[in-house]
């Protein structure tokens, strides 16, 4: 494992430290082979279930090198600088950010890849796409749009608000915002609930979650979730949790 990042799994929780903090983490692409390389090595183990996502030192992540920007000149070149994020977007494993510190540009997009954001007070969430004179790259805007609303999608981008944690959980950006201090066990409180589930089962709800995107009314929503439902009233969790339920009502009779 590369020194650009650490990984550490416990309890079924996997916590992925973005760890250049004397460059603020900045997005390289050493960094995001090494992203790309960890959620590898977590998909193919069978005790992860779910990830946490966070930078060592005083921030999340500070995008990209503005030389590495300023060198793409081809749609390849731009691709590699959204590697990470994307396959981070990709995992079918729960996600959360925990966001400490700036996140900035493709640090912002790292944050919006996953499924979960949860905020730092000292956390400062900026596009700043606008204010280097760069158009916006790697769906920054589609998943702004997708978990806050055209307004404030505008206000970060077009107008290049800037957010700490506290504002960006009242806006939808963030799910909440705690202390710093509480930051990473606040995180793992939230990935202990979904790894503390069947891997199958949350990993099909995260799919029909993110399927439920393409849909546009009651009749497909049913049909989309159907089928996954009565996959999993066959499953051992369910029949189990059925079964404790009737030895409890038979013991009350």
């Amino acid at each position: 494992m590369t020194d650009l990042i650490s990984l550490d799994v416990t309890d079924g929780i996997a916590l992925l430290t973005l760890n250049d903090p004397s460059r603020a983490n900045v997005v390289s692409n050493a960094l995001n082979e090494a992203v790309i390389g960890a959620i590898d090595e977590l998909e193919g183990r069978a005790d992860i279930g779910a990830l946490i996502i966070t930078g060592a030192g005083r921030a999340f992540c500070a995008g990209a090198h503005l030389d590495d920007l300023a060198a793409c000149d081809s749609e390849e070149k731009l691709r590699t600088i959204y590697s990470g994020f994307l396959r981070l977007a990709e995992t079918p494993i729960p996600t959360i950010a925990a966001v400490n510190g700036a996140a900035v540009g493709a640090g912002l997009n790292m944050a919006l890849a996953c499924d979960v954001i949860l905020a730092g007070e000292s956390a400062k969430f900026d596009t700043r796409f606008l204010q280097i004179g760069l158009h916006p790259g790697g769906g920054n805007t589609w998943r702004l749009r997708r978990i806050t609303d055209l307004q404030t999608t505008m206000a970060l981008v077009v107008f290049g608000e800037v957010v700490d944690g506290a504002r960006a959980a009242e806006i939808g950006l963030a799910w909440r915002c705690v202390a710093d201090a509480e930051l990473l066990a606040e995180a793992r409180v939230l990935a202990a609930r979904a790894a503390s589930a069947p891997a199958s089962l949350v990993r099909q709800m995260k799919s029909t979650i993110i399927a439920m995107d393409a849909i546009t009314n009651s009749d497909d929503a049913v049909a989309t979730e159907i089928g996954p439902q009565l996959w999993s009233l066959g499953e051992p969790a369910f029949e189990q949790l059925l079964a404790r339920l009737r030895a409890q009502i038979a013991a009350k009779s």
